[in-house]
């Protein structure tokens, strides 16, 4: 599809963002292809790792707003297509590896809390406006952030909403190392290949062993779910949504 790019290249599954026009936000249509590219790829003897990459400089800017806006209208949940890749994202099987370059808004950012290895370019920055929204974390960022990184920076980031650089996520312990932009990609497909190149049993048992039970996390994210479909019939998601379709600032003290 446009908008996603998935190959295979020597074992490795590559997922990359393309619609760099968008900031490469996220579709419907894209968490589906991404869902099933994932879940066919832990089935298959031919993939041994998965590598999400953007395109023009951007990881991705999180859910495409406008489609947000308008599915969200009346609803109480998220949707499904949002929810069957969050839901798998602590089930996969195979290691898990990101080269972010750029904004990584959003689930852009959370999604790497379940991934294996994080590479960052100089210029990434990662940010989770959730609550400029009026709403809540998600993908099990609520339970993932704080584990990993404490709470003070992991509520530093999901709830102040501040921006991390590149070289403050790797201190924070979400990225792996900071590279340059034209060494990002090569560096995660290395690392991948490096996987690729070692005993595959020994590697999917030793990858289950330092995950541990996921059973908390797959709760939580179902909690943060039905929280987050509650919150977008709120007053205040409401109040967020017109002041982004209208360009100014929400005043939460209306809604």
């Amino acid at each position: 599809m446009a908008d996603l790019d998935i190959s295979i290249r020597d074992r490795i599954q590559i997922i990359r963002f393309t619609r760099p026009d968008k900031k490469n936000a996220l579709k419907s249509t894209m968490y589906t292809a991404m869902t099933d590219a994932l879940v066919a790829g832990d089935a298959s003897p031919n993939v041994v790792a998965h590598v999400f990459v953007g395109s023009g400089g951007i990881f991705s800017a999180g859910n495409d707003i406008a489609e947000f806006i308008e599915r969200a209208t009346g609803q109480t949940s998220l949707s499904t297509q949002v929810l069957g890749f969050i839901r798998y994202l602590p089930l996969i099987r195979k290691p898990v590896i990101a080269a972010v370059d750029g904004l990584a808004v959003g689930v852009g950012t959370t999604m790497l809390l379940h991934c294996d290895l994080v590479y960052a370019s100089p210029t990434a920055s990662l940010r989770t406006p959730f609550l400029d929204l009026g709403l809540v974390p998600e993908a099990g960022s609520s339970l993932l952030a704080p584990l990993r990184m404490g709470y003070a920076r992991a509520f530093e980031l999901l709830v102040l909403g501040e921006a991390f650089s590149a070289e403050r996520a790797r201190e924070a312990g979400i990225v792996n190392a900071v590279v340059p932009a034209d060494q990002l990609e090569a560096t995660a497909l290395k690392a991948a290949a490096r996987l690729a190149a070692k005993a595959p049993e020994a590697l999917s048992l030793s990858r289950r062993l330092m995950r541990g039970d996921t059973s908390a996390i797959v709760a939580r994210i179902d909690e943060e779910a039905q929280i987050f479909g509650e919150r977008l019939s709120s007053p205040e998601a409401r109040e967020a949504f017109a002041a982004f379709m209208e360009k100014r600032a929400p005043n939460f003290r209306k809604a």
